[in-house]
């Protein structure tokens, strides 16, 4: 065999083997670009297109009480007309006629069947002029009839006068004395007539109106011609929904304030309306006062009656808003959203507004910032400190 032959075989075969690694080591680099090529292709296609979003601004703080609760006195507040708690009407008892005199003037105290008008009483007068005469008459008669039964009597034993005389004589004594009662009877009739003709008042207390003048002709058929209210006493009838007027009872005491001053009475409930009207579903708690100048009948005030203690929360008024639907307060849910409450309040003093229901008394309520809030908001909750509520 040729040496020489044998070697370049051999180099033959060495050159067709690293010929075959270069190509392979050639299509797997190319398809690694290639796959390169086709992942950053589909990277541009995906993201690309879109830019990266602004980072969203934070949300705005507020500051938010948690008010817990309170035993708190349950108060209701209604409005409702002032008026006599007894007004007495006084008019014409007797026949009437002309009146002579007024005597007293709207807002004048006078004492239990006190005077108020005269009317004129001439012909009366003079009625019981005679009827007073004949009333002497008849006392006359008889005393005249009694002597003459006496001295009859006396003539019996002697046998001048028979029984049958003395009896004549005793009924003649009888209808004499008789006449003296019906005589006596007619001019008391006439003096209580009289009597009558003086308008006075039936129990003592405050002269709420006049409807009478001198020179006046009156008579029963004019009505009214004052009104006393009876010991001076007022009342508030106060309106209430048939649920507010359960709660209450005869003896709860009320701060009653009339329209157009700052001084408040205190009364007590002295009755319930014990119906209610179908048509408002409401009823009248009677509201007794004591007398004063700036209670006047006819005007408007305010009630607020205390009905027991409750245990509520209570928030400073700048939390406490309201519209057409209510009032109502903001919250700051767990997930920062704002949160609206309808709420029913009670009793609005210094110390803040107690919130009837609505409340669990656990919430975060925003404290002031709600007229620029909507449900749903988001925002960071800041807790105010323990003195929020004493503003």
């Amino acid at each position: 065999m040729n040496v020489e032959s044998g070697i370049q075989t051999d180099y033959a075969a060495y050159d067709y083997d690293d010929g075959q690694a270069r190509r392979r080591r050639r299509i797997i680099v190319g398809g690694v670009i290639v796959a390169v090529i086709v992942a950053v292709v589909a990277g541009v296609m995906i993201f690309g297109g879109k830019k990266a979003a602004p980072p969203a601004p934070p949300a705005p703080g507020v500051t938010v009480i948690i008010p817990g609760r309170t035993d708190v006195a349950a108060t209701i507040t209604s409005t409702g007309t002032l008026f006599a708690k007894r007004e007495m009407p006084v008019g014409i008892a007797g026949e009437g006629g002309m009146v002579q005199a007024v005597l007293v003037e709207p807002g004048t105290w006078v004492a239990a069947g006190q005077t108020l008008a005269v009317i004129e009483r001439s012909v009366q007068a003079q009625q019981a002029n005679s009827l007073a005469a004949s009333v002497r008459v008849a006392r006359a008669d008889a005393e005249l009839a009694q002597a003459e039964l006496d001295r009859a009597k006396a003539l019996v034993a002697r046998g001048f006068i028979s029984k049958a005389d003395i009896d004549r004589r005793t009924a003649t004594r009888d209808a004499a004395v008789a006449r003296v009662a019906v005589a006596q009877a007619q001019l008391g009739e006439q003096r209580a007539q009289i009597g009558r003709l003086s308008i006075r008042s039936p129990a003592a207390g405050l002269v709420l109106t006049r409807a009478v003048e001198p020179g006046q002709v009156v008579n029963s058929s004019n009505g009214a011609l004052f009104r006393v209210a009876k010991g001076g006493e007022m009342e508030i009838r106060a309106q209430l929904v048939e649920r507010d007027l359960a709660r209450l009872k005869v003896g709860d005491t009320a701060q009653v304030t009339p329209i157009g001053t700052r001084k408040t009475f205190t009364g007590t409930i002295w009755q319930l309306s014990p119906v209610i009207d179908p048509q408002t579903r409401q009823g009248v708690a009677r509201i007794q006062l004591a007398y004063d100048p700036a209670l006047r009948p006819g005007g408007f005030a305010t009630a607020t009656i205390t009905s027991g203690r409750v245990t509520a929360p209570r928030l400073p008024e700048s939390a406490v808003q309201s519209d057409d639907k209510g009032s109502f307060v903001y919250s700051v849910g767990k997930d920062g959203k704002v949160v609206r409450h309808d709420v029913k309040v009670g009793d609005i003093s210094d110390a803040g507004v107690v919130i009837l229901s609505g409340l669990r008394g656990d919430e975060k309520v925003v404290l002031s910032a709600g007229a620029f809030l909507n449900p749903g908001d988001k925002v960071t909750p800041q807790l105010a400190k323990p003195d929020a509520l004493a503003r």
